[in-house]
């Protein structure tokens, strides 16, 4: 039974994108955020910004080798001092974070703070851990998703993590064994096969970033089984201690994998992998079941997220709730901090002016994967492309990175550029890239499709720099079958 009630012009639901809704028109108003997690959402303190400053010197690290020798220069890789750039890394974070809380709660006279879970139990109201009422004029629901973990035995041991935990481990591992293939499984087998682990990747299916289009996910298999252990076909079945107890003591532990329900049945049907360290990467689970979110009538579909219109309001009963907003992982399937970030400021237009309702124009959406090397994409891939339009209307080029200037200069034999488009009309419709630097080279096709210029204007109509590892974008649009545009 609830303890008081309280009542808010604005209610927030999640501190990570939603923590920006709160500008200078809520002055004088009352806003809650509520959040029982650490302020600041996934991509700030367990996600994307993180994970990339672990990139960024274990790129430094897997640059030392082969890659440099064979340029003829010797660099030496002495090992990475892991505590060290945790702490450098988190210093900052948690700082942030904490400013971040502080400001909200304790600076700010119309902005509280509920570090609690909270679940509706009614239209724009919602009951707090401890037994708090709160309802609002307004809600937004921004609470995001969380690690999505196997059902099997032993995934509550010590040494199994997720992404919100296997940052902060007390040193590197010694072997660390990660179970999944999409862009969080691969960024972090990468981050820690560069720093010294011996990294072995387990995947149900028998390719890595399986979403991702086919010809740079065969690659990208192919070039992380040079560099770390991928065994594909297989799924995690249940983890124990080590069968010895000095090294179980050091927390150890045996990964029983069973081979995937219809993968080629070849050679043993089950392995054991000892490890000191597990990270479980799976996917994502929307928090969508942690909010009660029948109580208010709202609608949540198949993939679990809530039903939102186009103006980000959510539905029930298929018609928009006045007043009740949702975006981020808990209202699309995409789980990207800048398709969060774009529906707060659609909802934060939306919240201020209900007379004057934007729309939520998600497409095209890129993506990037931040491995060795990187993956970016946007778009169809081919395979879409082909069952979309059929094989006669589109067509396709991939240029390798080493038939470009500066891809001579890396002596680079994997990276390539695929982009698909339209034959008739020269749209552009998705771009693909691996490779050195591909979260930065995918910009020019993103901007290309944003704004609806054809793949030869987009490559004949402005200066590409020489020789700049941008001419390999430039190079695909110009090897496509699409018009002339005329300019030279």
């Amino acid at each position: 039974m609830a303890t008081s009630t309280e009542h808010h012009d604005l209610l927030i639901i999640g501190s990570g994108s939603g923590n920006s809704l709160v500008t200078e028109h809520w002055e004088g108003r009352s806003v809650a955020i509520a959040d029982s997690g650490v302020f600041g959402g996934t991509c700030l303190n367990v996600g994307c910004i993180p994970t990339k400053m672990y990139a960024y010197p274990a790129g430094l690290a897997a640059s030392a080798g082969a890659e440099s020798e064979r340029l003829g220069v010797g660099l030496e890789f002495t090992g990475a001092d892991f505590p060290a750039i945790r702490d450098r890394i988190f210093q900052r974070i948690d700082a942030i974070s904490e400013g971040g809380l502080r400001y909200r709660r304790d600076e700010l006279e119309h902005t509280s703070v509920i570090q609690e879970e909270v679940r509706f139990v009614g239209p724009r109201r919602v009951r707090t851990a401890s037994g708090r009422e709160v309802t609002a004029d307004q809600v937004v629901i921004a609470a995001g998703s969380r690690p999505t973990l196997p059902r099997i035995p032993g995934v509550d041991l010590p040494s199994v993590h997720t992404s919100d935990t296997v940052m902060r481990l007390p040193r590197l591992p010694r072997r660390l064994l990660v179970i999944g293939g999409g862009f969080i499984a691969c960024e972090f087998a990468s981050i820690f096969a560069a720093l010294g682990s011996e990294v072995i990747q387990v995947n149900r299916g028998h390719r890595l970033l399986k979403a991702h289009d086919l010809s740079v996910s065969t690659a990208f298999t192919e070039i992380a089984a040079r560099q770390w252990d991928v065994r594909t076909g297989w799924t995690p079945a249940g983890v124990e201690p080590a069968a010895d107890p000095d090294r179980a003591a050091q927390g150890w532990v045996r990964v029983r994998l069973d081979r995937a329900e219809g993968q080629e049945q070849t050679g043993t049907v089950e392995e054991v992998v000892e490890a000191d360290a597990v990270l479980m990467a799976i996917g994502r689970t929307p928090n969508t079941d942690r909010l009660d979110v029948d109580a208010a009538g709202l609608d949540v579909t198949e993939d679990g997220v809530l039903a939102t219109d186009r103006h980000q309001r959510v539905l029930s009963g298929g018609a928009p709730v006045e007043g009740v907003y949702a975006l981020g992982d808990v209202a699309n399937t995409w789980q990207l901090k800048h398709v969060a970030n774009h529906e707060a400021r659609v909802v934060a237009h939306n919240l201020e002016h209900p007379e004057d309702l934007r729309s939520a124009d998600l497409a095209p959406v890129p993506a990037a994967v931040f491995t060795r090397p990187q993956v970016a994409a946007v778009g169809l891939t081919v395979e879409q492309a082909l069952a979309e339009h059929g094989a006669d209307a589109i067509t396709v080029k991939t240029q390798a990175f080493g038939d470009v200037a500066y891809g001579w200069a890396m002596e680079d034999s994997e990276g390539l550029c695929t982009v698909v488009a339209e034959k008739a009309t020269g749209r552009i419709l998705g771009g693909h890239i691996l490779g050195h630097d591909a979260a930065n080279l995918i910009q020019p096709l993103v901007t290309g499709m944003a704004f609806g210029i054809d793949a030869h204007r987009l490559a004949r109509g402005q200066y590409w720099p020489h020789p700049a590892l941008t001419e390999v974008v430039e190079n695909a649009l110009l090897g496509l079958d699409v018009p002339d545009s005329g300019l030279l």
